[in-house]
């Protein structure tokens, strides 16, 4: 039992890093071409993600059952403790150098590499391939390239149909849009990774015995879930909403506008079929597309590289952390 809420006590601190790590995903078009000032834009976020958490079920269900197989013994507590903390490392590092990597993929990053390191010493511990392809690989090579195609094609649609708008009253008409498309954007982001915290706690509600039904959410799972998420997107994570609201293409409303409606719709449909794809990585994505239609030139290619060698590197990274720290840990267990 005190494992068990040790492993969820660390499990909402991710949930917190999590939520000023990633606030930039929701608010960093919004706050970038002000059409929200940012306390108004994080506030929104945090709402958005309170509501999203809890249409993520499906989300929270393939993280919990669907990637790693653990025994139901403290050392299968000891492998979600020590995945969650090399999330939580990695999720600092990237925050402290403005990188927006995938706290997702640290999360599940995290998992496999506890989980594989505890199945090398002992039997009864496995990493459920299959699903890591399916539910993230495949989500995770797809949804920037989607995100990246529609933001290219949503963009250049609005430039088609308001081509003969007076600039400025369609600066002013975009900036109330997106408030609208600021908040899909944030209940989407809700339903990926305030859900994934949720797919963590029931997992180590299922080892620790407290609950004998793996994918059962108890509805307090979902309200603190959303609401430290909640508190840390309020929280702020302004390096790296300078990194994509600034540095990587110029904002004006028209594109946050395309930009966020692409990737909250991204999230909308994944969310649909259980598959936790990265917020960031859409997000991101679709900035650069729109960005695209503008030529090559309009997009910093050289913070965009960087950012994309931050997704690269962070699934072994958080891997790497993970296996360390089961080390540590193993024996307090």
């Amino acid at each position: 039992m005190v494992q068990a809420i040790l492993v969820i006590l660390v499990a909402m601190g991710f949930n917190y890093t999590n939520g000023f790590h990633d606030s930039a995903n929701a608010i960093a078009t919004s706050v970038s071409t002000r059409a929200l000032t940012p306390r108004v834009a994080l506030a929104l976020a945090a709402v958005g993600n309170f509501v999203g958490a809890h249409l993520g079920a499906k989300v929270a269900d393939t993280v919990g059952r669907g990637l790693v197989s653990l025994p139901q013994t403290s050392a299968g507590l000891a492998v979600v403790f020590a995945g969650v903390v090399g999330a939580i490392a990695w999720n600092l590092i990237t925050w402290w150098f403005g990188l927006p990597s995938s706290s997702s993929h640290a999360l599940i990053g995290g998992l496999v590499g506890a989980t594989l390191v505890a199945g090398a010493l002992a039997s009864g511990f496995h990493v459920q391939w299959g699903g890591i392809l399916d539910k993230v690989v495949i989500p995770m090579v797809l949804s920037p390239v989607v995100g990246f195609i529609l933001g290219f094609i949503v963009m250049i649609a609005i430039m088609w149909i308001f081509r003969r708008r007076n600039p400025r009253r369609l600066s002013r008409g975009f900036r109330i849009a997106q408030s609208v498309s600021a908040a899909a954007m944030s209940i989407g982001h809700g339903m990926q990774d305030a859900a994934k915290t949720m797919g963590i706690v029931v997992l180590a509600l299922f080892i620790g015995g407290i609950q004998h039904d793996p994918s059962y959410i108890p509805e307090w799972v979902f309200i603190t879930s959303a609401a430290v998420m909640a508190a840390g997107t309020f929280a702020g994570g302004w390096r790296i909403i300078k990194t994509l609201g600034r540095r990587v293409i110029h904002l004006g409303p028209p594109e946050g506008f395309a930009a966020e409606t692409v990737a909250s719709s991204v999230l909308f449909s994944s969310a649909a079929i259980g598959a936790p794809i990265s917020t960031t990585h859409t997000i991101t994505s679709a900035i650069m597309g729109v960005g695209a239609t503008k030529g090559s030139s309009a997009v910093r290619w050289g913070v965009a590289g960087n950012i994309v060698t931050a997704w690269v590197l962070t699934f072994p990274a958080a891997a790497a952390v993970a296996a360390i720290v089961y080390f540590g840990v193993r024996p307090l267990f």
